[in-house]
């Protein structure tokens, strides 16, 4: 189990047992009431750690142990963290401009969104709806926006925070947009871009003769990108920049004959 799922699950299960022992006291402070979010601003989190019963805490968290530990590994336990609080939050804030008068608790919004990553990830990956049913990821994320879409604009399902399972989503999809925008990948690529022009002529240097030890690993990805394309297509297919990139791993004897 990964970090960041096992520190949830933990403290959803902790605050759960606090729940039956004191009560209203508990949940009093920490539920989200739309109508109160300017004297109550911390309720925006702590409701994601509030259940209406055993069941409602079982199926959530096993929503979260079972989409959340392969998006943690896929993004890093930071940005998981990010991403799912990113997800609750913009849950509550929905309901707050959707639905002012109803009150929500529970991590649903922050699973949706984990769900949503996982569906972007994995799109093909299916999904066994109670047990049986294989449904791939996208098509359940589609299904269930358009059950919320239905509910919450006028249907049946009664005690559903619909509004918070869409902020799930939509606080998902924002997060992980800026975080492509602004990764680390990105920016060496825009640098990359930016670097100097060099001539054509490309030795055939094997890529075993690359130096490749304790690279990052962002920047092992571009370097395997690259020779997939080498591989597809041949060295002449390169750009200037990826030349110039790859030079940077090759002994130093024979780097300039690579980029020129």
């Amino acid at each position: 189990m990964t970090p960041s799922v096992q520190r949830l699950l933990i403290a959803n299960v902790v605050v759960f047992g606090l729940q039956r022992l004191l009560g209203d006291a508990l949940v009093e402070p920490l539920v989200f009431v739309p109508q109160a979010i300017l004297t109550r601003p911390w309720t925006i989190v702590t409701y994601m750690f509030l259940h209406g019963g055993l069941g409602h805490l079982f199926f959530n968290m096993l929503g979260l142990f079972f989409f959340g530990a392969r998006v943690e590994q896929r993004i890093g336990a930071r940005d998981f963290a990010q991403l799912y609080f990113a997800s609750g939050i913009t849950g509550a804030l929905l309901t707050f401009v959707l639905a002012p008068s109803h009150a929500v608790i529970g991590a649903s919004a922050g699973v949706f969104g984990v769900m949503l990553a996982f569906a972007l990830f994995w799109p093909k990956e299916r999904i066994y709806i109670w047990g049986i049913i294989p449904v791939e990821a996208w098509l359940l994320v589609v299904i269930t926006t358009m059950f919320a879409l239905y509910s919450g604009f006028g249907g049946s399902r009664g005690g559903v925070a619909d509004f918070a399972h869409l902020g799930g989503y939509l606080g998902a999809w924002v997060y992980l947009q800026l975080r492509e925008r602004y990764s680390a990948k990105r920016r060496f690529q825009q640098r990359m871009r930016q670097a100097p022009q060099v001539s054509d002529r490309v030795v055939r240097m094997p890529p075993s003769d690359l130096r490749l030890e304790g690279v990052h690993a962002l920047t092992r990805e571009e370097v395997d990108r690259i020779l997939d394309k080498i591989s597809a297509q041949g060295k002449g297919s390169l750009t200037s920049e990826e030349r110039l990139f790859l030079s940077n791993f090759v002994p130093p004897d024979d780097r300039k004959s690579w980029v020129q």
